[in-house]
């Protein structure tokens, strides 16, 4: 661990000796495809590569314009970007059929593509208050954990969702993390809780369940935008958590980057959130990993919005340098 990143952590939870490794990323073989990249030497001297996270295409993929096996295909041909992060539900039935999975990898290996996270919902909610759904929980979620092996991916994403008061729903997480944690440390994958609504979105909040889970291979996953802790009955947000102050507080346990974009204005900087503040919160951390594109907006149309994250992104870096 870097002094830096030693420093950070003790600033946000006034802990010393806590390590946390470095994201352990498993390749695909495969050339690289030129098109699109940024300039090598911005990438090699940055602190972090561009990944990109597959519900940034959800409506083409609902639409069943192209499947989950055409996505690795599509992000190193259409956005010039080596690393992907898969969305659950678009394989839902796949996890154990492993002649699907040999096929997911050879067109990753066949493009040069790295496989970096699955983001996994719908598969219960880790900070149920009630024991029973919440052991169910930790057991579904353990044939994602054994496909993010199998796929050579360092992560899966999961929802430290509860229903109850902030103090029971964060002592159900602690120990329901801790659970799934432990399944995954022996195939040495990573279980991340994004802020995703609820007490997730609460910074202060999960650095507290990753301070008391203390696993090197549970913590979390920053999204840029995810910070919404209250919404009325038509689902606008009428009570918002700080997003620099939140991305600061995970950032200490954050083993992954969500760079979510909604709209840009005529310069092409996103509307809703500062990149080049908020990426200087993720740069002083010590972190060293993928930022992944999420684009979510409907201004745009999934494909440009995602360029236009990308070229966001790729300019910020090279700021920074």
């Amino acid at each position: 661990m870097s002094n830096n990143r030693r420093k950070f952590i003790q600033q946000v939870t006034g802990l010393a000796g806590i390590v946390i490794l470095p994201s352990a990323f498993y390749s695909c073989s495969g050339k690289m495809n030129p098109r699109n990249h940024s300039n090598a030497a911005d990438i090699k001297n940055s602190f972090f590569e561009i990944s990109l996270a597959q519900w940034s295409l959800h409506r083409t993929l609902r639409s069943k314009k192209i499947d989950n096996l055409d996505f690795p295909v599509i992000t190193k041909k259409e956005f010039g970007i080596s690393a992907v992060e898969y969305v659950n539900t678009f394989f839902k039935d796949k996890a154990k059929d492993t002649a699907y999975l040999n096929e997911l990898l050879k067109r990753c290996s066949d493009n040069g593509v790295k496989n970096h996270l699955i983001m996994c919902d719908g598969e219960g909610n880790l900070g149920e208050l009630d024991t029973a759904k919440r052991t169910q929980a930790v057991d579904n979620h353990k044939k994602w954990v054994e496909a993010a092996k199998y796929l050579g991916c360092s992560s899966i994403r999961v929802n430290a969702y509860g229903v109850g008061s902030a103090e029971d729903v964060q002592k159900a997480a602690i120990e329901g993390l801790g659970l799934l944690g432990e399944y995954a440390v022996k195939e040495n994958i990573n279980v991340i809780v994004e802020n995703h609504g609820g007490y997730s979105s609460n910074g202060y909040w999960l650095s507290t369940v990753m301070k008391n889970v203390g696993m090197k291979n549970v913590g979390t996953l920053p999204d840029f935008n995810n910070f919404c802790l209250t919404r009325d009955s038509k689902n606008k947000c009428i009570e918002e958590y700080d997003k620099y102050k939140g991305t600061y507080e995970m950032m200490a346990y954050a083993k992954a980057v969500s760079a979510k974009s909604m709209d840009f204005d005529a310069q092409g900087n996103c509307v809703e959130t500062d990149y080049s503040r908020m990426l200087k919160i993720v740069k002083d951390s010590g972190f060293k990993g993928y930022v992944g594109i999420e684009y979510e907006g409907d201004q745009l149309g999934e494909y440009e919005g995602i360029l236009k994250t990308k070229a966001l992104l790729e300019r910020v870096r090279t700021s920074m340098i």
